[in-house]
This record gives structure tokens, C-alpha cells and sequence, in this order.
């Protein structure tokens, strides 16, 4: 891995098999698109109160050149998010699909609609 990791966990113990998955999905989107600069992520426990249970939020914030892709999760009532594994899965699916477009769009491989001058 080239680019500069950041991974924070938030009201929740490190877990190296967690730290582990992220690596490995940054390492996926460096293949994705060579040119990302830096990446931040943040692992946040749900705050167990009153009630048990909770969605795991995971954050992403990716860097390229002049632009910023940022994920939050979790989609309202995903229960799949009560596992932390899940939710960094789906974070960074949701990253990828952000960062193909951005790449896309770079390349000029997005359409754009004529319109006549007027």
C-alpha cells in the first residue's frame, strides 16, 4: 500500500482483523484507480444506552488530485450494520462505486447532451 491510511475506531476496541480488512480494501481501490492520495476511516460503535444493539457507522473520506469522495454510512434501518464487518464492506463498496465514476468522469468517458447555443 502507497497511499497514507488513516484508521480511527470510535467508542470500540481496535481490532486487528477489522484494521485488516480496511488495508485490504484500500489496496482494491489503488488497483481500481492509481491515483488516490490519501484515506481516512473512521469505525463508530453505536453508543449502547438504554437500549442493546446499534449500527456500526463507517466513514471514508478518499483523496485524489483536486477532488474528495466521502461515504458515510449507515443506510437508515440496515440492520446488516449491527456486525462491524458489514459495514466496512459496504462503505467501501460504496467508494468504489464513487471513485469508478470519478475516474469516468476524468477520462471523458461520461456522455454529456448537446445543447444548441442559445
Amino acid at each position: 500500500m502507497q497511499i497514507p491510511l488513516s484508521i480511527t475506531f470510535r467508542h470500540i476496541e481496535p481490532s486487528p482483523a477489522l484494521e485488516q480488512r480496511i488495508r485490504q480494501s484500500v489496496e482494491k481501490l489503488e488497483h481500481l484507480y492509481g491515483r488516490i492520495t490519501g484515506c481516512d476511516v473512521v469505525v463508530e460503535a453505536p453508543q449502547h444506552g438504554p437500549k442493546k444493539g446499534g449500527l456500526f457507522i463507517v466513514s471514508i473520506n478518499l483523496r485524489v488530485p483536486g477532488h474528495e469522495i466521502a461515504v458515510t454510512g449507515p443506510r437508515p434501518k440496515d440492520h446488516t450494520h449491527e456486525d462491524a464487518h458489514v459495514a466496512v464492506r459496504d462503505a467501501f463498496d460504496a467508494v468504489a462505486r464513487r471513485l469508478e465514476d470519478h475516474a469516468r468522469r476524468t477520462r471523458g468517458d461520461v456522455k454529456t447532451h448537446w445543447t444548441p447555443p442559445g
